[in-house]
């Protein structure tokens, strides 16, 4: 198969980042989604608790994603990259023995602080390490996680018949192994001493109009994404009458990432680069909605003879979805850094995790209130309607970037000191520091 030949191009050390992304993964989504019912039903927690728990975790990981890609550029990735793996261990450890709120939260805290260390880490040690070949290196990272979420949910769906505990055991185990085999493989790479503070790299990075823009136009990407969570497996539930439903849906989506996400990639690279296609794959994205939408209104099914075809429609739209991500995320991936100087890469790829991901809290909030209006109206078209909505704004956005020359479209090069001046405003792409020559459009 031509991605495990692709795999095996690569270092080492990328091939364990490849594995270590998978784990992160199956261990996110082998006890995240079925915490909330252990907290209540195992431990006996009010509503108030659960929601205080999961609510740590979530917000430490939005807001420390920044400082994990600080961490990244003034360290070193591999030195953030093992200290996430460290912290990962310990969240699920203390996930395993403890059972009163204190060790509840302090699990919380560690694994979303591993979270947000890894996330921005890997992604830029790939950026700064893999050269030309980071499409095709973000695209395997992408096929790794969605593995991993399949893998994750299946194996969590199990394992939690038995015991919580016994399963953050094993992923602490798991994790343990791969900590150690980063820190004996992992090169470390020479760190250039930073002249100014981490405050004035943050203003840097915020002042920059053009990533912001960037970041802005990605929220309704990743609003969709979620979705894969939380609207589709309960659409694919309803059209289908199964529970098993919403499997189906994530393991036609690995599948189709196994076999064609380095076809795409490689594909977009011979024809213009991934900028280029961006806003199609946002908007293919939301056309993924579209197949649901006209299947939506139908009632149960009484048998399989009705729910096996509206499932088969549930799965040709998620698959849609998942080929506009797989056309979306890598160009996405490979543009955040393209955005400022390279010793600030970490900076820019801990900030896009952190306004994208905090901006979509308030795109699910919206998907969220309008499938509870759907079932209090009769209007179950509605959540389908705004999803394509937000595609459909999202790419026109993205596709408004790349024709005002907003998107960076060459690549990394590291400039020369940059002399202050005043700042270009929107359209028009920012001038070349002195001594690069800016790359033509593609």
């Amino acid at each position: 198969m031509s991605m495990f030949r692709a795999v095996r191009e690569f270092p080492i050390a990328l091939r364990l980042l490849f594995i270590n992304q998978f784990g992160v993964d199956i261990g996110f989504c082998v006890l995240i989604p079925f915490l909330a019912q252990y907290l209540e039903q195992n431990l006996g927690m009010s509503a108030a608790l659960v929601g205080l728990v999961l609510g740590v975790r979530n917000l430490s990981q939005q807001g420390l994603f920044v400082a994990g890609g600080t961490a990244a550029d003034r360290l070193g990735a591999r030195t953030v990259i093992v200290a996430g793996c460290v912290l990962r261990t310990a969240g699920f450890a203390l996930l395993a023995f403890g059972n009163s709120l204190p060790f509840l939260v302090a699990a919380s805290v560690c694994s979303s602080l591993a979270g947000a260390l890894f996330y921005p880490a890997v992604r830029t040690y790939v950026a700064q390490e893999m050269g030309d070949r980071q499409p095709e290196a973000f695209a395997l990272l992408n096929v790794f996680a969605t593995s991993g979420w399949l893998i994750g949910l299946l194996l969590g769906s199990l394992l939690f018949l038995v015991d919580l505990r016994v399963c953050a055991l094993a992923v602490s185990a798991f994790f343990t192994l791969l900590t150690v085999a980063q820190a004996l493989t992992l090169p470390a790479s020479a760190v250039t001493p930073a002249s100014e503070t981490v405050l004035a790299d943050w203003r840097e990075a915020l002042g920059n109009r053009r990533f912001l823009c960037f970041t802005l136009a990605t929220t309704g990407m990743v609003t969709m994404e979620n979705q894969l969570f939380v609207l589709l497996p309960e659409g694919a539930r309803t059209a289908s009458g199964w529970e098993g439903g919403a499997g189906l849906l994530l393991a036609s989506g690995a599948v189709a990432h196994l076999f064609l996400q380095l076809p795409i990639t490689r594909s977009l690279e011979r024809h213009g680069g991934g900028a280029r296609w961006l806003s199609a794959g946002i908007a293919l994205i939301g056309i993924g909605f579209v197949p649901p939408l006209l299947i939506c209104t139908a009632a149960r099914p009484t048998g399989p003879g009705e729910g096996i075809p509206r499932l088969a429609v549930m799965i040709t739209g998620a698959l849609i979805l998942y080929a506009g991500g797989m056309i979306a995320y890598p160009a996405a991936m490979e543009a955040i850094p393209r955005f400022g100087r390279e010793r600030l890469t970490g900076t820019y790829f801990g900030l896009f995790y952190m306004l994208s991901g905090t901006a979509a809290v308030g795109g699910n909030a919206v998907v969220g209130w309008t499938m509870d209006l759907a079932e209090c109206s009769r209007r179950p078209w509605l959540p389908w309607l705004c999803c394509l909505a937000f595609g459909m704004a999202s790419a026109v956005a993205m596709g408004w970037l790349y024709r005002a020359r907003v998107l960076p479209r060459g690549p990394v090069v590291t400039p020369a000191p940059i002399a202050s001046g005043p700042a270009r405003l929107l359209p028009g792409p920012a001038p070349a520091p002195d001594g690069v020559r800016e790359q033509p459009p593609r």
